[in-house]
């Protein structure tokens, strides 16, 4: 694999304006799918509330007192119509709160970001334009005339900078598109989008940020090693 990819990046009229470096150890890596699994599985669960609760046949009101007598009636038994099998009883081991979340290490879900984007770059599936809207006042339909010549997929995820307001009002409501920022890119976002389109500044601040790739990892370790 050589160290960069390289991709065009097109201006608002879908013109070529220069080219941009996709780093191999970030763009092209080999894509692990279990650990992209695992980090996917983690991120869902994560967003779970757990607030779901039921009641037992304790914390139902009523059904202090017995509904009928022992013995003599042909029915079975019974001691409190707020038993499960009565309507309005307790329900036998439901749902109670509970916390969702799994531990998930950084270096997992670097890993797998890299794997996801390294999977959609592979197939040309990573864009870059220099802006969506040229003016100081947000147009959708600038936007939407920058999108559509660069995809025309279904889902498309953009990732723009931070203070990108003009862009992110822009495309906010449009149905087909996911925004982020840039350092809020994760491998789900990018496993559901078709294509992932980058403004230059947002690649740029994601490439400077804390994803790093597995020869920045080992120069790191080096780096460390000969410090002691």
């Amino acid at each position: 694999m050589s160290d960069t990819l390289t991709v065009d990046v097109l201006d608002g009229k879908g013109k070529k304006a220069g080219t941009a470096d996709l780093p191999a150890d970030v763009f092209d890596v080999q894509t692990n799918v279990p650990l992209i699994h695992q980090v996917v599985v983690a991120q869902l669960a994560a967003a779970r509330q757990g607030t779901h609760d039921t009641k037992s046949r304790g914390e139902v009101r009523g059904g202090g007192r017995k509904p009928y007598k022992q013995k003599g009636t042909g029915r079975a038994r019974q001691g409190s119509t707020r038993a499960p099998q009565f309507a309005g009883g307790g329900v036998v081991h439901g749902p109670t709160p509970r916390d969702y979340s799994q531990r998930t290490p950084k270096k997992m879900k670097a890993a797998a970001l890299r794997g996801a984007l390294s999977d959609r770059a592979r197939a040309g599936r990573v864009h870059v334009v220099t802006g969506f809207n040229p003016g100081e006042v947000p147009s959708t339909k600038a936007a939407l005339a920058v999108l559509d010549n660069l995809s025309g997929r279904k889902n498309v995820l953009v990732v723009v900078e931070r203070q990108d307001e003009i862009t992110w009002k822009s495309l906010r409501n449009v149905e087909r598109v996911h925004l982020l920022v840039a350092d809020q890119l994760n491998t789900y976002d990018v496993l559901i989008s078709d294509d992932v389109v980058f403004t230059q500044g947002a690649l740029d601040a994601f490439l400077a940020g804390p994803v790093k790739g597995a020869k920045a990892v080992a120069t790191e370790s080096e780096a460390n090693e000969e410090t002691k």
